[in-house]
């Protein structure tokens, strides 16, 4: 595996810590006092229905928005730090989200790889000049996800799993300590949807810590030994896959009737 980024935090910080964070989107308070802490090595998933504060704990993460504080409070911390630059934080946090997606397929003429190369870069566009040692790290990290060979191919003709692929891999060049992955299978088939599965649970093997963001509970990999539950901006559930995934509480959280399966370390929910 890649050495983790040079400018590495104390071992001792969290990965991610909420202090009572609230955020208003609108009228609406999205997140309600959310305290939450996360730490490095610690395989997390946040799990929610639809409106339960999944997205808004990603953007406030992102900073596209920003938690309620008093004078002297800082309710969220990443690595450690209550202020820290996006482009730095990219070198130590992964970030991978469908949205990124949508904005790379309307590049016109963008390969699979050039694609990656744009994650060393502040915009998405390549006015930047790659150097030998970016495109050397981009394709190791296309081989990391299994995507070296989609390198050349034009990434708006990609398939749905081969493109999400290649996000991955974008958010690997920095060699960053963690991932937070954004509804990571969305939109994609039950094979493209378990080799994507397989390759996260391949890269928390080799030490980089998954922060992922779901409301498909298929998406846990065993790997991922801690589940946090949502619902309408609040901790429901907080713990062992096994303590949190259960009908009782799957079904308080997403409003109805439900049955959970388990075959080995995967889970399965269906409404009933």
């Amino acid at each position: 595996m890649p050495a983790p980024g040079d400018a590495a935090p104390a071992a001792a910080a969290p990965l991610i810590e909420l202090d009572r964070a609230t955020v208003l989107r609108g009228e609406v308070r999205a997140l309600h006092e959310l305290s939450l802490r996360i730490g490095l090595g610690q395989h997390t998933a946040i799990l929610g229905a639809n409106g339960s504060g999944k997205s808004t704990f990603v953007k406030l993460i992102t900073r596209e928005l920003y938690p309620l504080a008093r004078e002297g409070e800082t309710p969220v911390r990443v690595l450690g730090q209550g202020l820290w630059d996006v482009a730095r934080l990219r070198s130590q946090l992964g970030i991978v989200s469908g949205d990124l997606g949508l904005d790379l397929r309307q590049m016109a003429g963008l390969d699979a790889e050039s694609a990656v190369l744009t994650g060393f870069f502040a915009s998405l566009a390549l006015e930047q000049v790659a150097d030998a040692g970016m495109r050397e790290r981009a394709r190791a990290a296309l081989a990391q996800v299994d995507a070296l060979a989609l390198r050349g191919r034009r990434y708006a003709e990609l398939s749905t799993g081969e493109a999400r692929r290649v996000l991955v891999a974008r958010a690997l060049v920095h060699r960053p300590r963690a991932l937070l992955l954004d509804e990571p299978t969305a939109g994609l088939d039950p094979v493209a949807r378990r080799r994507l599965l397989r390759t996260l649970g391949g890269l928390a093997r080799q030490g980089i810590t998954l922060l992922l963001v779901t409301h498909h509970i298929e998406e846990i990999v065993p790997e991922i030994g801690r589940v946090v539950l949502l619902r309408a901006g609040r901790v429901l559930a907080d713990g062992a896959p096994e303590a949190v995934l259960t009908a009782e509480l799957l079904g308080a959280a997403y409003g109805g009737r439900v049955d959970v399966r388990r075959e080995g370390g995967r889970y399965a929910l269906a409404a009933i």
